[in-house]
């Protein structure tokens, strides 16, 4: 049993309790946790806080370089098959064979654009992520696709019929977030907007950054032809530890130009044939030489995130979620969409948004500010009184401006 597994066996079953996650878990965070005290990290949606483990695996990876050189390759790709079971799991996926590691969102994004010849047409909202909305766009100007905005007919929210004239209008390939990186929103209509694609036989792509790790998601049931993640953020696995999951429909019938040599049925049998021989499943979506760190980088995170329990993640986060709302209620501050289903993290609307989040890092609250939306994430490092003293301090930072 690993430190992490008897960490997480120590809480016992059921609900997550606060006594017992500082007992049991913030040792596994001793050396990030030093900052306790002088700062109060409510970031956690934009770079999650790493477990102290997570240091021993990247030298562990780096170990077999040292040690093997050449023969570093049998370990290393047994942890890129070990981190592809994992992001599997954590999505519900039917299997590995599915899951294609990237460095980033973005890179499984262009593999999937990639796939296609021809003028392609995109359905996506003005709410993507900035590196989604900025390859979307420069693929639109030079011609490669054409992209119909979707916006919110009221309110910063959408809403399933949001997206019906647009799909209805054509298209090749819906682009949509599950939960969206600028005011949390949760899209709940996922379902019916994924069907409703579906019906005009668009594929669909569903970004699941801001979703997997902080509520519970299943790519079978959602019906969606890809979807792209990472471990930035919730997952604690640092940057470079991504994924694009394929359809396991998709795997042989469509072929990206975003390949390598890693895509080769035997890659190290060196073998060149003029017609290029793809490997099968979500190997033969690869590309050239892979980074293999953020592999090991990414191992501690995500067996914490499953051993946890995404269920029990999202129930405590929902009640601290609960108890900042209730913290700010009382500074006279109302989040944005207080009753609008959201992922991890909690929106305050102000056009002094990017001062606010400059001013409380100086009184020692770290949040961040995008679009003139304050975004402030509590997770399960952070504890009761640290909540109740960052809604004081922002109340009194964001009544002075």
């Amino acid at each position: 049993m690993t430190e992490i597994e008897a960490a997480v066996s120590a809480l016992g079953p059921g609900p997550l309790q606060e006594q017992k996650l500082r007992r049991h878990i913030d040792p596994l965070f001793s050396r990030v946790l030093q900052q306790r005290g002088k700062r109060i990290y409510l970031a956690n949606h934009s770079l999650g806080r790493p477990l102290d483990r997570m240091a021993a695996d990247v030298a562990e990876g780096l170990s077999y370089w040292y040690c093997g050189l050449g023969e570093a390759w049998k370990q290393w790709l047994a942890e890129m098959a070990l981190f592809r079971a994992r992001v599997a799991s954590l999505i519900r996926a039917p299997g590995p064979q599915c899951i294609v590691p990237k460095a980033s969102a973005g890179q499984g994004l262009r593999a999937v654009l990639n796939c296609y010849t021809g003028p392609l047409r995109i359905v996506a909202t003005r709410s993507e992520f900035s590196s989604i909305d900025f390859i979307l766009k420069a693929y639109a100007h030079c011609g490669r696709i054409s992209v119909n905005w979707v916006r919110p007919r009221q309110g910063p929210f959408y809403r399933a019929d949001d997206f019906a004239d647009a799909l209805h209008a054509g298209a090749d390939l819906l682009v949509v977030s599950l939960v969206f990186f600028d005011t949390g929103q949760l899209l709940t209509g996922a379902g019916a907007i994924i069907s409703m694609a579906k019906e005009q036989g668009v594929r669909v792509l569903v970004d699941f950054y801001h979703a997997a790790g902080t509520l519970p998601v299943d790519v079978e049931a959602l019906n969606v032809d890809f979807a792209i993640g990472g471990g930035y953020k919730y997952l604690r696995c640092g940057p470079g530890a991504a994924w694009l999951y394929v359809h396991p429909g998709h795997l042989e019938g469509l072929r990206t130009l975003d390949t390598g040599w890693f895509a080769a049925p035997r890659p190290f049998a060196f073998a060149r044939p003029e017609n290029p021989q793809f490997a099968r499943g979500a190997d033969g979506w690869l590309e050239s030489t892979p980074a293999v760190l953020p592999f090991y980088q990414a191992r501690a995170g995500l067996e914490f995130t499953l051993a946890m329990g995404v269920e029990r993640l999202r129930a405590y986060s929902l009640a601290q979620q609960a108890a900042l709302t209730a913290g700010l209620a009382k500074e006279r501050i109302v989040p944005l969409g207080a009753s609008e289903p959201r992922g991890a993290f909690l929106v305050i609307g102000t056009p002094k948004a990017e001062a606010a989040a400059a001013r409380l890092a100086e009184e020692g609250v770290t949040v961040d500010a995008r679009e003139g939306l304050l975004r402030i994430c509590p997770d399960i490092l952070n504890t009761p009184e640290e909540l109740a003293e960052a809604a004081e301090r922002i109340g009194n930072v964001l009544h002075k401006l």
